[in-house]
């Protein structure tokens, strides 16, 4: 057994301890927490050194301690009636919003008899109602859907789509913007989708710095620009209650209307990112789509002059350089926009083709001679819609050049294609003039090319305008020149006057240049008669080149060209003689110009001639030279 406490111990137990043990006991009732068992077998003496030394340390762990605890009981306390409290004062607030929700229940139930009375009373205000109850309707389904719009928005987004500003454009949220604004045009989707459409044109190029709206991927990205490019112009013609074509005259009261305001930011949205994407580098089939739905909305284009500027610049320069289709697909926006928009820009399109044409023939080849030919088509569509500014047109420098003559070839087109509807003689003069020149002003076998080209140009104004050219002199100059008529035939020189202007010097002395040259002389003196064997003075016309050609005859050593020139010359002076008989039974004079241009005219129009015969074989088979 422990011994007992001495009579210090004891005393120093009941002076210090005594509230270190109530506290003891308080908690151990408390937490119903077991006491320690007591120590055995401690000496009185140890115990009284402990306490000595623990006499301090005790004191103020014992005093903190009770501190602690009081303040948590405390707390603990103080919580219990706050919880209850908090509710009570719930519990009234509940009765009392029970009451305030009464009163109002009351109150409307009050009005909704009052208005069904009135409604009794008054069938006007009853009508007045119903259209109420539907705008609230639509106006509902409106929010409903832009709900629906963001929760597939935010279901669509994962984290591996999700961007720096967080927006990104789903296939799902698209197919609802696209039911949405077909549905309702009017509605702030259309925005929206615009915004995303033109973020798509943006694609790829600098969209981080252009709009915050991204693009899932590229599934979305075709979606979206198939679907606006197709369906832009529809939706807009119904915001603006547009039907059939546009004019110029419709487009103007179109921008009188009250809705113009409204929907002018949303086309002009439309309008640049689509040319935006127009001059990306892109597939021709790509660029042909976005020109043919642009094309739909020419007259958009004219409510926003630099726009439409800016659409001419593009379209022109895929007309000029671009394949067949995008070629031709881009002068339909031109010649739509000279046509339909106002006098200024078909001055712009007037200037600018014709700069794009010079630009892009100066080198002639057999790859590009067919899309040079079409660009004279169509400069000569685009000049005929006004002819008063057409005909106006300056001359260029350089004539000696393929872009000269390939200018002088589009007038020439002009003339031909307008002369019998429009009083182009002015212009027809100085054509000739300009040719005749060229012809003249570039003398020498080396320059041979380019005069047949000017003869064959002479030719065809000749036809077209029903004027007399003559062309004979310049032939015969060509027929002059004689080439190395002994050189080795085992090396042969093609020679191909259709892309050339000048000869090389290499060649001007090969035979197989100089027979080419024959031939083709032949071939355009051929024409020539050919355009006037009916006429009533083709023996006169026909006199000298026959008796020149005589001469040539009788100095050639090249017997294929001798049978060809002899061949022509028959059929020639048969064609003559038998104009001189037909000319001696009229009894006509020259002054009857009604009588001179009807001669023949059953005769021509038979066509079964000898000579209508011999020329159309040329014309078929051409003129074959000896070394084929």
């Amino acid at each position: 057994m422990a011994k007992k406490l001495g009579k210090k111990a004891r005393k120093f137990a009941k002076k210090n301890l005594p509230s270190v043990m109530k506290r003891q006991r308080k908690l151990n009732s408390m937490f119903k927490k077991k006491s320690a068992p007591r120590r055995s077998k401690v000496s009185n003496k140890v115990f009284l050194e402990e306490s000595n030394k623990s006499k301090n340390v005790q004191q103020t762990h014992g005093d903190l301690e009770g501190m602690i605890l009081d303040e948590a009981f405390t707390t603990m306390i103080l919580g219990t009636y706050f919880i209850k409290m908090i509710m009570i004062w719930m519990r009234m607030f509940q009765l009392v919003m029970d009451i305030y929700l009464r009163e109002i229940y009351q109150e409307i139930a009050k009005q909704k008899r009052k208005l069904d009375k009135l409604c009794v009373k008054d069938p006007q205000f009853s009508k007045f109602l119903e259209s109420r109850r539907s705008d609230l309707h639509k106006s509902k389904s409106e929010e409903i859907m832009k709900k629906v719009m963001l929760i597939v928005l935010d279901d669509g987004i994962g984290e591996s789509e999700t961007s720096l500003s967080g927006k990104v454009l789903t296939s799902s949220t698209l197919d609802v913007w696209c039911w949405m604004v077909m549905e309702q045009p009017n509605c702030s989707t259309l925005s929206s989708l615009l915004y995303g459409f033109r973020a798509a044109c943006h694609f790829g190029v600098d969209s981080d710095e252009v709009s915050q709206q991204k693009i899932a991927n590229r599934e979305v990205f075709s979606k979206l620009l198939t679907f606006v490019l197709q369906e832009a112009h529809g939706i807009f013609s119904r915001l603006l209650g547009i039907s059939g074509s546009m004019n110029k005259e419709n487009m103007l009261k179109t921008t009188k209307k009250s809705e113009w305001k409204s929907v002018r930011p949303l086309i002009k949205s439309y309008l640049r990112s689509s040319l935006f994407l127009l001059n990306q580098e892109m597939d021709n089939q790509i660029l042909m789509f976005v020109i043919s739905q642009l094309r739909l909305s020419i007259m958009f284009f004219a409510a926003f002059p630099s726009l439409a500027k800016r659409l001419i610049k593009r379209s022109i320069h895929l007309w000029a350089t671009r394949g067949e289709t995008l070629s031709a697909g881009s002068f339909f926006i031109i010649r739509d926009i000279a046509s339909k928009c106002s006098s200024d820009y078909l001055d712009i399109c007037l200037m600018r083709t014709y700069q794009a044409f010079i630009a892009n023939c100066k080198f002639m080849d057999s790859a590009n001679l067919k899309h040079i030919k079409f660009l004279m088509h169509s400069i000569v569509e685009i000049y005929s819609l006004d002819i008063q500014k057409s005909s106006q047109k300056e001359e260029l420098k350089k004539i000696h050049s393929w872009q000269y003559i390939n200018c002088i070839s589009v007038w020439v087109e002009f003339v031909s294609c307008n002369f019998k509807n429009y009083d182009l003689q002015p212009l027809l003069v100085l054509i000739i003039e300009i040719i005749r020149g060229i012809a003249h002003l570039f003398s020498g076998p080396r320059y041979l090319p380019l005069r047949f080209k000017c003869v064959k140009i002479l030719n065809q104004l000749s036809l077209s305008s029903g004027v007399f050219i003559p062309i004979a002199s310049l032939l015969f100059d060509c027929l002059e020149h004689r080439g190395n008529i002994n050189a080795d035939r085992t090396q042969r020189s093609h020679v191909d006057f259709s892309s050339l202007l000048k000869v090389p010097k290499q060649l001007l002395k090969s035979r197989d240049f100089h027979e080419e040259s024959i031939l083709t002389a032949i071939q355009l003196l051929s024409e020539h008669f050919s355009q006037w064997s009916y006429h009533i003075s083709f023996p006169e016309l026909a006199t000298i080149p026959l008796i020149l050609l005589k001469r040539f005859h009788e100095n050639t050593t090249l017997e294929s060209v001798r049978r060809t020139v002899k061949h022509l010359m028959d059929q020639a002076q048969q064609k003559s003689d038998f104009i001189q008989r037909k000319r001696d039974e009229v009894l006509f004079s020259p002054k009857d110009q009604s009588s001179v241009d009807g001669f023949l005219e059953l005769e021509k129009n038979d066509g079964s001639s000898p000579f209508g015969r011999f020329y159309a074989s040329i014309r078929h088979d051409g003129l074959q030279s000896p070394r084929t």
